[in-house]
């Protein structure tokens, strides 16, 4: 078996052979594949699958997170599953429908929880990373939203329907809950930066956005982008945007704006404006390129077949191309040299070099959405 080139491996014994090969998992990643409850194993370095592997249940709006050896994917379903992957043995280790309809998930910064927040019948749910066993059911009597980790094994998500955002604590091995009112009308996605300080839940029933400073002793909501839209004309929307993959340019949050085509900048340490970029469409996604020199955007349908690349340092859009219908994640290499896309109606994943922005390959793939490297175990947030 070929040894990958990568920085993480696990030695396992294959068959009945008593000589153990190394499989590296660095350099992996899963695809999710939301028509056939499937995901697909593929290694960044040859840009090739290796494996799919199958029975994940309802896959249409799925997210995964994965644990820090990096041998183990938990996948969060729409169908309220809770499916653990073995990337090495290449197979389901373990699954539970735990929920009605859920959202989205966390990994605790040790690896021992796996949270999963809920609209039907709402709450956050925390489970053993090994067993998959319940450990806490956290009932909010509302759809959960914006569910991200924090360190000191902390959870934190955010009520649609109250607008307030709870903090769990789980270090004791049992919740202990700090809420936060008055977050704003409808949150509707959240993100945390890399360093686990700032919270920012962006806001559906109002323009704007609200964030919280994990690290102040009593965290209170401070308001953002209030009234960013003011004076536009308010556009259906055809699409929520995505905060999880927000941009962070180092100097500036890089935020799609709800109901309008452009993107929007605010310093991260003073969280004022510092700009807009109008684009094609209504972004889903703004995301940085590792180094935070470009952002790459997509956007809602109808006009989902096309990506913008903005410059940081201009704020203008440098580079726009149409990979094909669809265009619904996009996905770095670690250190940013490539990008994956994946093209739904096209049944592909297209790979991009980021600087001359050449396609250097194309993967096939059950209508691919969701695109997750191994590298994603060790950030906060992710």
């Amino acid at each position: 078996m070929k040894l990958l080139n990568t920085v993480c491996a696990l030695a396992v014994v294959l068959g009945t052979s008593s000589m153990a090969e190394t499989i590296a998992t660095g350099d992996l990643g899963l695809i999710i594949e939301r028509a056939t409850g499937s995901v697909l194993l593929v290694d960044q370095s040859d840009r090739a699958a290796l494996h799919r592997i199958e029975g994940l249940g309802d896959l249409s709006h799925a997210s995964l997170v994965y644990s820090s050896d990096e041998r183990f994917a938990y996948v969060f379903g729409r169908d309220g599953g809770l499916t653990k992957v073995d990337i090495v043995d290449r197979k389901i280790a373990k699954r539970v429908v735990q929920a009605g309809n859920s959202i989205g998930g966390a990994i605790s910064d040790d690896g021992k929880l796996v949270a999963v927040s809920n609209y039907e019948p709402g709450g956050v749910r925390v489970f053993d990373a090994e067993t998959l066993e319940l450990v806490a059911d956290i009932p909010t009597g509302s759809k959960t939203i914006g569910l991200v980790d924090a360190p000191g094994s902390k959870f934190v998500f955010t009520m649609w329907d109250t607008g307030e955002t709870w903090i769990a604590d789980m270090s004791t091995g049992t919740a202990e809950i700090t809420k936060i009112k008055d977050m704003g009308d409808r949150p509707y996605d959240a993100l945390i930066t890399g360093n686990g300080r700032t919270y920012i839940t962006g806001l559906f029933g109002e323009d704007g956005l609200t964030a919280l400073d994990l690290w102040a002793e009593n965290p209170e909501p401070i308001r953002v982008l209030q009234n960013y839209g003011r004076g536009q004309e308010e556009m259906p929307v055809y699409k929520m945007p995505h905060l999880e993959g927000w941009a962070d340019t180092g100097s500036d949050f890089v935020l799609p704006a709800v109901g309008h085509h452009e993107v929007l900048w605010i310093d991260s340490d003073t969280l004022q404006e510092t700009g807009r970029t109008k684009t094609h469409g209504q972004p889903v996604f703004a995301m940085a390129r590792p180094d935070g020199r470009h952002v790459w955007v997509n956007f809602a349908h109808p006009l989902n077949d096309t990506i913008q690349v903005i410059d940081t340092v201009t704020k203008q859009i440098v580079h726009e191309f149409k990979p094909g219908p669809a265009v619904l994640h996009m996905e770095f290499t670690p250190r940013g040299h490539e990008v994956w896309l994946s093209v739904r109606d096209a049944g592909k994943v297209m790979i991009y070099d980021t600087e001359t922005f050449e396609k250097l390959r194309e993967i096939e793939a059950e209508s691919p959405s969701g695109i997750f490297f191994t590298a994603r175990a060790h950030r906060t947030g992710l």
